[in-house]
């Protein structure tokens, strides 16, 4: 996607090396860091440099090529400590498992690396070609809106970051929304703020902006009073994990947005790609872990002055605080899963159709 007119994606790779854009730095400065070590990626997913749930995924597999390439790392003890990292998002476990897999049919130190760059190459690039068909089935879902009200904006709800940033390209929520504002459909979104770190405020506010997708910032809690007064056609959020049966983890708050938008009739659509699938559990609630970060990101709001970002305190210091990173929403309250494979119902039969390999 474009940054003042020129294509980025979060991560890349030049002759071995690789490269992401620190998404800490973002909205106020667009800054890069060299990946050197497995080490490197694994420090990037938990600091959050970058984030999403593609995207730690595509990390986590260029940080098993780093571990492979490098003489004396134990790669198990490597795949293990980058698993460790984030503990809700699936894509980092497809990921690891899938460099494992792909390096495990040799012995040979040179072939083992070159196996490990080709899988995170692939992984990348099908990531990529993802979200583009997941962009080119819900730009349907927006056409068919906006065919009801010829000639007015449609108006979308989105929660936390979905997009280009989150993934490799295009994002997952987001495509949808760039693919019918290239193609003339007046689009509108609403960006959630995303406390505690913002990442709607700061990442997808940015990523709108620079691709000219009228938006308005809003804090978490403006959703539902835009629903009860029709400023809102569909709500698209993405996911980190979502289970056989529709069950969907995403950002904490996602679960608010659904309940409003049941409550007001507003659809509510997931978009996800099929590494975002855990296949092998059903109940959302019950078996997604839930990652706990630390309470300083709720105590301390981050902010840009004087050309650097500065963390201010906002509750009493002694007040403690809770900092759940993700909640789940029941598949009862989402309206259809837009996929690279087509949009379905949450629910598991209707999933398998899409997926029958994973019968």
């Amino acid at each position: 996607m474009r940054i003042q007119g020129q294509h980025y994606q979060s991560i890349w790779e030049d002759a071995g090396s690789v490269f992401i854009i620190d998404q800490r730095r973002l909205p106020h400065e667009l800054d890069f860091l060299h990946l050197s070590s497995w080490e490197d990626a694994a420090t990037a997913i938990r600091d959050m440099a970058v984030r999403g749930a593609p995207l730690i995924g595509a990390t986590a597999a260029y940080g098993m090529y780093l571990a492979a390439k490098t003489p004396g790392v134990a790669i198990e003890d490597a795949a293990k400590a980058l698993a460790a990292t984030r503990p809700t998002a699936v894509d980092l476990f497809f990921a690891i498992s899938g460099s494992l897999q792909a390096m495990k049919a040799t012995t040979d130190h040179a072939t083992k690396a070159a196996a490990a760059l080709q899988y995170a190459r692939d992984f990348a690039q099908t990531s990529a070609a993802h979200c583009r068909a997941i962009g080119e089935h819900g730009l349907e879902l927006i056409r068919a809106v906006a065919q009801k009200k010829p000639g007015q904006t449609v108006h979308i709800l989105t929660h936390c970051n979905a997009g280009w940033l989150a993934c490799i390209d295009y994002g997952t929520a987001t495509a949808p929304i760039y693919l019918a504002h290239d193609a003339g459909i007046p689009v509108h979104v609403w960006v959630d703020e995303t406390r505690p770190r913002n990442q709607g405020s700061k990442l997808t506010a940015y990523e709108l902006l620079h691709h000219g997708v009228p938006h308005t910032v809003i804090t978490d809690n403006a959703g539902g009073h835009l629903m009860q007064h029709g400023m809102v056609d569909m709500v698209i959020v993405g996911s980190d994990r979502t289970t056989r049966q529709g069950d969907v983890a995403n950002k904490i708050g996602t679960y608010l947005k659904a309940l409003a938008a049941h409550d007001n009739g507003v659809p509510f659509y997931v978009a996800l790609p099929e590494s975002s699938f855990d296949w092998t559990i059903r109940d959302g609630i019950a078996e997604i872990p839930i990652e706990e970060r630390d309470a300083t990101e709720v105590k301390y709001i981050e902010g840009w002055s004087e050309g650097r970002m500065h963390a201010v305190l906002i509750t009493p210091e002694a007040s403690p605080a809770k900092n759940y990173g993700f909640d789940v929403t029941p598949a009862r309250l989402v309206t259809g899963l837009i996929t690279e494979r087509g949009v379905c119902a949450a629910r598991e039969s209707a999933l398998l159709e899409l997926y029958p390999e994973h019968q």
